[in-house]
């Protein structure tokens, strides 16, 4: 075994070590002769040796065409990858070329101001103690320039009452803080702070009103007032991570403490963005409770007038091949230089496609290659950013890593002209392949008729000395996210050793329209098991090279909860099952989890925060759970649990364990201490899939 799990390992660094960008930066110059731009991207990568991720940037110098200047003529070769060290958030500033940054070092967060000569100013916030820890993350965490560039904002938790005396902090030192759930621990009370350059000072904002929580803060046109995100947290927080549908509203606060809510109430809202012309702010709205991810609408607000209209409403039915709506976050640039146009990434059924909408004809435009969707090259693309119309992406397929990409806007009725800056280090000879799947007539939803859903099938292309392959199916998490045709280091890794995989999108999976969202509200644990199984009778039906003997099912989250499932109902059917951080006994999870509000919306019940179990939840919770059928698993059970998971409480594994023991069941169990509902540490992702290899080989 020794060789086998060295060659396991070894394979996993290669397959999870491709570089991912996570950011880009455009600037412009004109010189006499000719006009260049110069594009920096941000990466990531994975290393098993140090066992972390780092960061590195790269630039690229484009010279454009001197009689069309929104065209390329040449790239030059990139500079060298250098390393970004302990930065947390950076922010390059309107005009001036200053570059602010967070820095962790030693314990303490610096915030370094850097221009053309060097570092210009560093401030010890730490050592200042206005405040605790700076946000960092997606859902708070910003850093803004002002206009006149002498002043920056920034979210930070706030510090404890520091007049309140010895005794009082003594007497409260075990008072329970509530925070903002899974992947947000030790976020409680966030607060936003102005620094001005000029005289080093930092202020905490004030006027926020008490009940809510700001981020995502950004100057208002004049640098006079501040634009933010403010979510709820009355009577208590709900998890917050990956939730689109918590209570929240956009504000505006001006220096002098004054704050007016500026979007509609009861709602959802994210991601204001402003335009460059400083007339209209745009943001993502959805609904409150109900699907804990959904599909949103694009609203934009005149500034001048105070009026707000929808750009984008929701999708319900998307046409077959055409825009399904907006499901996930605007990068931070996302407007073309006239303000009259946004762009922006979002599922495609079994895609992630690239979209623009015009503001005056709100029609929508896909701006990747103009193929046909079974001649992509690329099933996932990814905006980074745009500026001076230069759009910066980064394209993946399941055999081809993450790719980066540049093209200018086009003009009305022309296809972008697309150019590849950098090319993965290497692309793999497995095929891919989409399938659109449709429920018989029995397994139809009569609220919501004539669905269908899709997969994505993954197989090496060689079948190394086999007369069949075995096929691992492979079901997301969410439920209401995706599997598209991107790059996924589980799926090419299990490829490049011989397995097929087979990535489910049931109903209910994002990038289908609201239709297909609601139809799994009060079925789960029914119409998506229904639908992975239909899934998998598909390939098998259209593939014959797949081995129908030798089949088995991973997932985590509420894939965990499909896969475990999967060979309860089917137990004849599948011969081996991973789990990672599953829901095993939703009745039993009520109580423990950081979203309590969807174990109730998932069941088909209305959710309110004073609501008390009853016994009819709890058992409709129950008869949908795969502990139900924990008696009738025969296939060997593999439980990855992070102990300080939130979302979903490791108890939720030790409960299938516990009961798969008693009845002399295979099943063995990975527990990571240090690891969350994610398990996104790296160690732990390359034990999980050496594990995971493992337990498939000897039990296929």
């Amino acid at each position: 075994m020794e060789p086998q799990m060295d060659s396991v390992t070894g394979l996993y660094g290669e397959v999870s070590g491709f570089p991912t960008p996570v950011s880009a930066h455009v600037s412009e110059e004109q010189l006499p002769e000719i006009r260049t731009y110069t594009v920096t991207a941000e990466w990531s990568q994975s290393d098993l040796v140090r066992g972390s991720r780092f960061r590195y940037s790269q630039q690229w110098t484009l010279i454009a065409d001197t009689n069309h200047h929104k065209s390329i003529r040449t790239v030059l070769p990139p500079g060298p990858c250098a390393h970004v060290s302990g930065e947390s958030l950076s922010a390059l500033s309107p005009i001036g070329g200053q570059r602010a940054v967070v820095r962790e070092t030693s314990g303490h967060q610096l915030l370094e101001i850097w221009n053309h000569h060097g570092i210009r100013k560093c401030l010890n916030l730490t050592a200042l103690n206005k405040h605790g820890r700076v946000y960092e993350d997606v859902q708070f965490g910003c850093l803004s320039w002002s206009e006149c560039e002498q002043k920056l904002l920034y979210v930070a938790e706030k510090n404890k009452n520091p007049h309140d005396g010895e005794s009082a902090c003594r007497k409260d030192r075990s008072v329970y803080c509530e925070d903002w759930g899974e992947a947000l621990n030790n976020k409680s009370v966030p607060v936003i702070f102005v620094v001005n350059l000029q005289n080093g000072s930092v202020s905490e904002l004030q006027g926020v009103p008490p009940d809510v929580s700001p981020g995502q803060a950004l100057w208002a046109p004049g640098s006079q007032s501040v634009v933010f995100v403010g979510w709820y947290h009355e009577p208590f927080r709900l998890g917050l991570r990956f939730c689109s549908n918590r209570r929240s509203a956009i504000f505006k606060l001006d220096l002098d403490g004054n704050c007016e809510c500026v979007s509609g109430s009861n709602l959802s809202v994210s991601c204001p963005r402003l335009s460059p012309d400083g007339s209209t702010l745009i943001y993502l709205q959805g609904q409150v409770f109900g699907p804990h991810n959904q599909c949103l609408s694009l609203q934009q607000l005149d500034l001048r007038s105070r009026k707000t209209s929808t750009l984008l409403d929701v999708v319900n039915r998307p046409l077959t091949g055409e825009f399904a709506g907006v499901y996930e976050a605007l990068p931070s640039c996302c407007w073309s230089a006239d303000s009259q146009r946004v762009v922006f990434s979002s599922a495609r059924r079994n895609w992630k496609d690239l979209f623009m909408v015009d503001r005056q004809s709100k029609k929508v435009t896909s701006l990747s290659d103009s193929l046909p969707d079974l001649s992509k090259v690329y099933g996932s693309w990814k905006l980074l950013t745009v500026e001076k119309d230069l759009l910066v992406v980064y394209c993946s397929s399941p055999n081809t890593p993450p790719t980066l990409r540049v093209g200018f806007l086009p003009s009305a009725g022309e296809a972008v002209t697309w150019q590849t800056l950098q090319q993965p280090g290497m692309t793999f000879d497995f095929h891919w392949t989409v399938l659109d799947v449709t429920p018989p007539p029995e397994e139809d939803n009569t609220h919501y008729s004539g669905l269908d859903f899709g997969a994505v099938l993954v197989k090496p292309t060689r079948r190394l000395h086999e007369a069949k392959i075995p096929l691992v199916v492979f079901i997301h998490g969410g439920p209401h996210s995706q599997f598209p045709a991107e790059w996924n280091s589980t799926t090419a890794g299990l490829a490049q050793l011989g397995f097929a995989v087979l990535m489910v999108n049931y109903r209910g999976s994002t990038g289908f329209g609201q239709d297909s969202i609601l139809s799994l509200i009060g079925n789960i644990g029914m119409q998506d098991v229904k639908d992975v199984q239909r899934a998998v009778l598909s390939a098998l039906q259209s593939d014959i090279t797949l081995d129908s003997k030798r089949l088995a099912v991973i997932g985590g989250s509420h894939g965990g909860f499909l896969s475990c499932h999967m060979v309860g109902r089917y137990p004849e059917f599948y011969r081996a099952c991973v789990a990672r951080n599953p829901v095993i006994n939703a009745a039993t999870l009520l109580g423990t989890s950081d979203i309590v509000d969807w174990r109730y919306s998932s069941v088909g019940l209305q959710y309110s925060y004073d609501q008390i179990p009853t016994a009819e939840a709890l058992a409709a919770m129950l008869e949908k759970s795969p502990i139900t059928h924990a008696a009738q698993i025969k296939a060997p059970v593999l439980l990855m649990l992070g102990a300080k998971d939130r979302r979903v409480s490791p108890h939720q594994g030790l409960e299938l364990y516990k009961a798969l023991k008693s009845r002399a069941s295979p099943v063995r169990l990975l527990w990571f201490p240090e690891d969350g509902h994610s398990l996104s540490r790296v160690d732990t992702q390359a034990d999980c899939f050496l594990n995971t290899v493992l337990w498939l080989h000897q039990h296929l």
